[in-house]
C-alpha cells in the first residue's frame, strides 16, 4: 500500500512539474518566405531548437516557411501587429524604416561575402542596426549571405553599354533597378512567378538574380547567357520584434543573438559553396558563362545614379567599402 502510494505522489509530482515547464515555455512565431529545402529554412530550424536547447527549453519557436503567415511585406508587417515575433527579412524592407540602411543594397558596394560578413561585425553596421532599431524598434539579429545577384540574357553581354535598350526583368527595389537603369536597360517589375515565362515568350530579355535562383527556378532553359555582372551581393536580416526583443532578459538577448549569428554564418556558407559550383554545373549543360568588366559597370552607375536619390549617406557607402 505504502509502495503504491509513493508511486501516485511521484506520478503527481511528475505531472505537475511537465506542467509548471509547460506554463513557463514561451512559444514565438518565427516566418519567412523560402522553401523546407533552402538553407534560409533548415536554419531557422536548428536554430530553434538551438534556442531552446540553451535557454533549457523555456522558449519553443515554431518556423513557418514558404509565405505560410504571408508574404515578405505581411511578415513585416506582422512585426509591429506581433502576429510573429522573427522573421527573415530583405534590407529593401529595413530602408522602408529608415532609409540609410538600405546603402547596402548599392551596386559594388561589396567585393564578395567574405566582406558583407566583415561588415557585420564592423560599427558602420552597429551604427546602422541601431539606426533601424531606433526606428522601428525591432532588432536585427543577425545577417546571412542570399547570393550575388547576376544577369541572364538571350543575348551576350561583355560592358555595360551592351545593356542599352535591354527588356529586363528587375524587383521593384530602387537599389536593384540602379545598376541596370544607368547601363540603359528597360527595366520590368514582372512577379517572380511569371518571369520563366515572361522570358519564354519574349516579354522581356533578361533578369537578374543570384546562380542558385537561377538554377532553382530553370531559368538557364530559357536564357543562354549568364553574364557575371555580379552587382549585388544580396543578403537577408533575421529580425526579432520590438515587443519580443523587449521581453526577453539581457542573458536571453545573448542567446538568441549569438544562435541566429550562428545559424546566418551556417547559411553564407551554404549558399557560397554551392555558387562556386554552379557556375561548373552551367557550363556542362552548355550555358555561355562570362566574366564582364566590372570596373565599368561601377563607373557608370557612379556616374549616373545619386546617393540622395535612395536616401543613402556616401559617408556610409565609403565606409563599407573601406572594410577589409
Amino acid at each position: 500500500m505504502k509502495m503504491r502510494l509513493a508511486t501516485i505522489l511521484c506520478t503527481a509530482a511528475a505531472i505537475m512539474a511537465t506542467t509548471a515547464v509547460a506554463h513557463a515555455q514561451t512559444v514565438l512565431k518565427w516566418a519567412h518566405v523560402y522553401e523546407t529545402s533552402e538553407p534560409f529554412h533548415t536554419d531557422s530550424v536548428w536554430a530553434a531548437e538551438e534556442i531552446a536547447k540553451r535557454t533549457d527549453g523555456r522558449y519553443k519557436i515554431e518556423v513557418y516557411p514558404a509565405s505560410q503567415l504571408g508574404k515578405e511585406a505581411d511578415i513585416n508587417q506582422g512585426l509591429k501587429l506581433g502576429t510573429v515575433d522573427i522573421i527573415i527579412s530583405g534590407s529593401s524592407f529595413a530602408a522602408r524604416e529608415y532609409k540609410p540602411i538600405g546603402v547596402t543594397y548599392f551596386p559594388y558596394i561589396f567585393r564578395n561575402p567574405d566582406h558583407l560578413i566583415a561588415y557585420t561585425k564592423s560599427d558602420v553596421f552597429k551604427r546602422l542596426a541601431k539606426g533601424y532599431e531606433d526606428k522601428s524598434g525591432n532588432h536585427i539579429a543577425a545577417v546571412s549571405y542570399y547570393g550575388t545577384r547576376h544577369t541572364t540574357s538571350n543575348k551576350p553581354i561583355a560592358k555595360c553599354a551592351d545593356m542599352q535598350g535591354l527588356k529586363i526583368r528587375v524587383p521593384d527595389v530602387p537599389a536593384y533597378l540602379a545598376m541596370p537603369r544607368a547601363c540603359g536597360a528597360n527595366t520590368t517589375p514582372i512577379a517572380f512567378a511569371e518571369v520563366y515565362l515572361a522570358l519564354q515568350n519574349g516579354t522581356v530579355e533578361a533578369q537578374e538574380n543570384p546562380l542558385t535562383t537561377i538554377e532553382a527556378k530553370k531559368f538557364y532553359e530559357v536564357q543562354k547567357n549568364i553574364i557575371l555582372t555580379g552587382h549585388i551581393v544580396d543578403h537577408l536580416n533575421t529580425v526579432i520584434s520590438k515587443t519580443r526583443w523587449a521581453s526577453l532578459s539581457d542573458e536571453d538577448k545573448k542567446i538568441f543573438g549569438e544562435v541566429m549569428q550562428e545559424a546566418a554564418e551556417r547559411t553564407t556558407k551554404t549558399i557560397a559553396g554551392k555558387e562556386n559550383s554552379l557556375v561548373t554545373t552551367f557550363k556542362e549543360k552548355g550555358i555561355n558563362v562570362t566574366e564582364v568588366d566590372k570596373a565599368d559597370f561601377e563607373k557608370t552607375v557612379m556616374e549616373k545614379v545619386k546617393f540622395e536619390y535612395f536616401g543613402y549617406e556616401k559617408a556610409d557607402w565609403e565606409a563599407i567599402r573601406a572594410i577589409q
